[in-house]
């Protein structure tokens, strides 16, 4: 074989294919499912801190640990089969054991998971279920009457998944011991494989749900902080037409309330991101289920449309109040600006004919006062000339005042001249 290089991801990449696998579960079955959520910031955690609180639980039945940096891993933990994951946000916990207890839903096989264990964990529990696998009856009055004891009828969903592989049944309410709980009636020739693809389902849609709803309790404190900021932010819009109303005062407020809606943007954006993205899961996760209707009950698409569908809405509806509000508070500030600049280019021109009315004065107090040192500097002038041309009058017998009377013209023509050239000198006009 010709030796050919691989990208040095190639594998890697392959293998992420394959590197979650649904669980095989046989009927009948418990399984007990947990996810941990840090309340903030849980994308940016330590996830190292998870995998030792995996340890931790393995630990204590004596499994071997853990690698270090893997994202799932598998054990056997007592009598239960443990799938551990790590997401981007929440780490889940599978566990599963043959057989069925005695009571339905006994709260006690959730003690795979101990409470002291539970309480130290890097994060709080965002979803916890518990399924009962087991036979479908021969008789189906018999699966009626276990849904009527074990779940609230008002919220009950219920249906054929997979072409009539089984019929999956589960209220979305918490019982008494913390536990979401869903029930699984196995047709006969549905495989183990098939059914943890159930399980796994029913488990991916719970917690997605109850990440994407998440958003939901943002979405409200953001639409109480958006009806406040609404009115003023519409008050400052409609006061851009008064003439009363300063405009550089009215953008430092719209500046004030654009900073704050952006950095509502920033703060809500990766949860409207991330509830979105968990809604697309819930919806994919519902429809390979494969739906028919059971006996007229209502299937788990028709509940997440009755129930689960407004809140996704509303939060839909935060996020896009939201964009619409950042985007009117920016051409509002747009607006505003380019008033501004137009204000003060009308008072950029003001000042520039102020100052040319000021520069036509100051030329004109130029021109009188060139004209009275014209006098003056002629005077003093004709004077020393006089003094320069009494001895030649004397000779010739011309008296003073002629003399000075020819002078007079000539010196000032001269003096005229002489500061004429000097002005000119200097770019004057």
């Amino acid at each position: 074989m010709v030796s050919v290089e691989d990208h040095p991801l190639r594998y890697a990449l392959v293998n992420e294919l394959h590197a979650r696998p649904f669980p095989r579960i046989p009927v009948p079955s418990q399984v007990v499912y947990l996810a941990i959520k840090e309340p903030m910031d849980a994308a940016n955690r330590d996830r190292a801190d998870d995998l030792t609180h995996l340890n931790e639980l393995l630990r204590r039945s004596g499994a071997a640990p853990a690698p270090a940096g893997v994202t799932h891993h598998s054990a056997s933990v007592g009598r239960h089969q443990v799938r551990w994951e790590s997401h981007t946000e929440f780490t889940t916990f599978l566990a599963h054991a043959p057989g069925l207890s005695a009571r339905p839903f006994d709260p006690a096989e959730a003690e795979i998971f101990p409470a002291d264990w539970l309480n130290a964990a890097p994060g709080k529990r965002i979803a916890a279920v518990s399924i009962r696998i087991l036979p479908l009856p021969e008789d189906p009055a018999q699966i009626n009457i276990d849904l009527d004891d074990w779940f609230v009828p008002e919220s009950l969903a219920c249906a054929w998944v997979l072409e009539g592989a089984a019929i999956v049944a589960g209220d979305f309410r918490i019982d008494p011991a913390g536990q979401m709980r869903f029930a699984i009636f196995v047709a006969p020739g549905t495989g183990a494989g098939r059914v943890g693809r159930i399980v796994q389902r029913l488990c991916e849609i719970e917690t997605y749900r109850a990440m994407s709803m998440l958003g939901l309790r943002r979405a409200r404190a953001l639409s109480a902080r958006l009806n406040a900021l609404d009115p003023e932010l519409t008050e400052l819009v409609a006061g851009m037409s008064r003439e009363d109303c300063p405009a550089e005062e009215t953008l430092n407020t719209l500046i004030s309330v654009s900073s704050e809606l952006e950095a509502l943007a920033v703060t809500h954006s990766f949860r409207f991101s991330a509830t979105g993205a968990y809604e697309a899961l819930v919806k994919e996760r519902v429809d390979v289920l494969r739906e028919t209707r059971y006996e007229g009950r209502q299937k788990f698409s028709e509940f997440m449309m009755r129930r689960y569908d407004p809140a996704m809405r509303t939060t839909k509806s935060a996020e896009v109040r939201l964009r619409a509000m950042v985007e009117r508070a920016a051409r509002a500030g747009e607006l505003l600006r380019t008033r501004v600049d137009v204000e003060r280019q009308a008072q950029n021109q003001k000042l520039l004919e102020s100052m040319d009315r000021r520069a036509d004065l100051q030329l004109r107090l130029q021109h009188t006062v060139e004209g009275l040192s014209v006098v003056a500097i002629s005077y003093y002038a004709i004077s020393i000339a006089g003094y320069l041309v009494y001895p030649i009058a004397k000779q010739v017998s011309v008296s003073k005042e002629v003399l000075l009377g020819v002078l007079t013209p000539i010196v000032i023509l001269g003096v005229w001249l002489m500061v004429r050239r000097i002005r000119n000198s200097f770019g004057g006009h």
